[in-house]
């Protein structure tokens, strides 16, 4: 509102400097409020048990290890979406409904884990199912909020004009994407470092098709489907990017917490919803 009055204040406008800001400043969050969070935690034993598929060495030695540090990732990504994202951007929102509504269901079964002192929480019934719930509501609120020719619709990567429409399909083929996004992430963490790596990958990938996506000059060179408004979710990626980067100075080998259920559903299901959005879908599974 102060661009008019502030030239200078122009640079706000670009979808790139909003973003670096939204790494910077998520990274700074969890580098501030992790040590304290850690301590916390400490003390009251809030403690994850640990999966017995892994090395025994690393049965033993991480016991004890605090646990819920996802609600580091996601607090310092809600600040920075507040604070850089256009809160007029419908996709944002969906995005960060995703990233809560499994971040929620993570911190559930967390609790139970931690309550149970065993690596299973919620039966795997129950979880599936409020992850079904969560998924069709973002899938839901995508297909009402997609351009009308791109609401069911499917693109093949290397294929320039392959797509494929899936009609009243793409909405459990929607919820299945979402759903298997989550729980790969969740699959994929055990290990110090091990799930937040690939996390920072998928999710600088995802700035980068995010902001080709919502530029219509981009969209058309590459020759893949213009989605307005869709760029706005390069900032989201930023807060996710810079939050990884902060919980990996915690999380890398000797980790001094790890993600749990929390964080790697959470960032699982903001990935699955991105995919969905951009309409990268097959180019996830891939990444």
């Amino acid at each position: 509102s102060l661009i008019d009055q502030y030239s200078a204040l122009n640079v706000f406008r670009y979808l790139t400097f909003r973003t670096g800001l939204s790494v910077m400043s998520s990274m700074i969050i969890v580098f501030l409020i992790g040590g304290p969070f850690i301590k916390f935690i400490e003390s009251h034993k809030i403690t994850g048990a640990i999966r017995k598929d892994g090395p025994l060495d690393h049965i033993i030695k991480k016991a004890g290890t605090p646990t819920m540090g996802g609600i580091l990732i996601l607090s310092s990504v809600l600040v920075s979406f507040i604070i850089w994202s256009d809160l007029k951007n419908i996709y944002v929102w969906i995005t960060l409904l995703s990233t809560f509504l499994f971040g929620l269901i993570g911190t559930i079964d967390d609790y139970k884990k931690t309550r149970s002192n065993k690596s299973d929480g919620l039966k795997i019934s129950t979880r599936i199912f409020f992850q079904i719930l969560a998924g069709f509501i973002i899938v839901y609120l995508i297909y009402f909020s997609l351009p009308q020719e791109l609401k069911t619709t499917i693109n093949f990567p290397f294929f320039k004009n392959l797509f494929f429409d899936l009609g009243i399909f793409f909405i459990p083929f929607g919820i299945f994407v979402i759903i298997g996004s989550a729980n790969a992430v969740n699959l994929t963490d055990g290990l110090d470092g091990l799930a937040i790596v690939p996390v920072l990958i998928v999710a600088s990938s995802f700035a980068f098709i995010a902001y080709v996506c919502g530029n219509l000059v981009f969209a058309n060179y590459l020759q893949i489907k213009f989605i307005p408004g869709s760029g706005e979710l390069t900032v989201m990626c930023g807060a996710l990017v810079g939050s990884a980067l902060g919980f990996l100075w915690f999380n890398a080998p000797p980790a001094k917490v790890f993600m749990g259920d929390t964080g790697s559903l959470s960032m699982g299901g903001t990935l699955g919803a991105l995919s969905l959005i951009t309409k990268h879908e097959i180019v996830l599974a891939i990444i």
